[in-house]
């Protein structure tokens, strides 16, 4: 499946059982050797009551990570269209967090993506100051490079930096370098912004554990919640990615983010395991 070419393997773990562990998920993730995908979903029983299913999702590399926006739109697809639930919207758990998700007449899907983190332990990130725009010096093959950038967890870690031309910049360099900055200890998916009006931003995001993806759906948020506390943006903004369109939602601190966008089922098969 994808979220605009932010694209999944996706396991239905409800009716059978598979232990896969980081050697086999990088083999499966191999796009010439394997099925290739920028991360593995599974669909899992759920392990408390106040939930419908465990949501588990994996990176390319391997490494079990918090939250995937554009694979909750896939999840709650692939529940309804194969049978494992009619609920709607249906209540999922993450290794974090709890998620809705909501189906609507279109078939896209609106997620709350819960409430942004700036506690600088919460995300986490390490700095002396409690600042709203940070700055750190990183190391390219041009020489170090001082970059500004909002900080904040959406469920996982977020660097968002503003750029003028988001198509022009430096973003596997810069996402590579400040990604695995020593200051960020579980690592940081870095966005790249351009803000066309109080509405309308274009967005590339470097994701760790996978590179720079075609969408993100928590880094859209992420994005568009910087731009918000920087003065720059209305609570509600149209996100442009290189693989399509999202609709963010923000009212304010306090309040969760609530991201609307699609979710596409392109081939099914079996594999053993």
């Amino acid at each position: 499946m994808h979220g605009l070419g932010n694209d999944f393997m996706v396991i239905d773990l409800v009716n059978h059982k598979a232990s896969l562990g980081p050697d086999l998920i990088r083999q499966l993730a191999d796009r010439h050797f394997g099925i290739g995908f920028d991360q593995l979903l599974l669909i899992m029983p759920p392990t408390s009551s106040d939930v419908d299913f465990d949501y588990r999702i994996y990176n390319a590399d391997g490494n079990e990570v918090e939250h995937c926006g554009n694979g909750a739109r896939c999840f709650a697809l692939y529940v309804r269209d194969k049978g494992l639930s009619r609920k709607n919207p249906l209540t999922v758990g993450t290794i974090n967090n709890k998620l809705e998700l909501k189906i609507e007449p279109d078939n896209s899907v609106i997620v709350d993506m819960g409430v942004p983190r700036f506690a600088l332990e919460q995300i986490p990130f390490r700095s002396n100051e409690q600042a709203t725009v940070h700055k750190r010096m990183i190391s390219l093959a041009s020489g170090s490079l001082q970059v500004e950038f909002v900080a904040l967890s959406m469920g996982n870690p977020h660097a968002v930096l503003l750029v003028e031309d988001v198509d022009n910049a430096d973003v596997v360099e810069i996402g590579t370098a400040l990604g695995s900055h020593p200051d960020f200890p579980q690592g940081v998916n870095v966005g790249f912004m351009q803000i066309i009006d109080a509405g309308h931003v274009k967005l590339r995001v470097y994701e760790r554990g996978a590179g720079e993806t075609l969408a993100c759906g928590t880094g859209a948020c992420a994005a568009m919640v910087a731009g918000c506390v920087l003065g720059r943006l209305n609570d509600t903004v149209q996100i442009s990615l290189r693989g399509g369109e999202l609709t963010v939602k923000w009212p304010g601190k306090n309040s969760p983010v609530l991201m609307r966008g699609p979710a596409t089922t392109v081939f099914e098969g079996m594999i053993q395991i």
